[in-house]
């Protein structure tokens, strides 16, 4: 037998607020794909950047001595695979990246617009 609902009674607005914090969860909720391999292929990219001045330094060894590398980069390679590995683990690096990905893909729900394309000037005419 379904339920009368009474104007003005206490269930009256609670529907819309569940409805909105239920939203809201969603929103911060990842998807397994968005948790194991969207986000922290944006804490690799941000890795590189932080530990650019080693990437070169390997980079140039390994230019410089071609096939001998594998034996000749190994400290350049230790110091390198130190430094990324130090910022895969950190946790506050991680929850940025997280953060800045809730942003991006908000705005790409809102707009439809992937943010690559929206980082692209839209060429103005005179």
């Amino acid at each position: 037998r379904p339920v009368a609902r009474v104007k003005g009674g206490r269930n009256d607005g609670a529907c819309g607020v569940a409805a909105a914090m239920e939203a809201a969860s969603q929103e911060a909720q990842l998807r397994h794909v968005e948790k194991d391999v969207l986000i922290p292929k944006m804490v690799r990219e941000k890795a590189k950047e932080l530990c650019s001045d080693k990437v070169e330094d390997f980079t140039k060894c390994c230019q410089e001595n071609g096939f001998f590398m594998v034996v000749k980069c190994r400290a350049e390679n230790a110091a390198l695979k130190e430094c990324l590995t130090g910022h895969y683990k950190d946790s506050t690096l991680y929850e940025e990246c997280k953060q800045e990905y809730l942003k991006e893909r908000e705005e790409f729900r809102r707009t439809g617009i992937p943010s690559k394309k929206r980082q692209q000037k839209v060429p103005s005419s005179m």
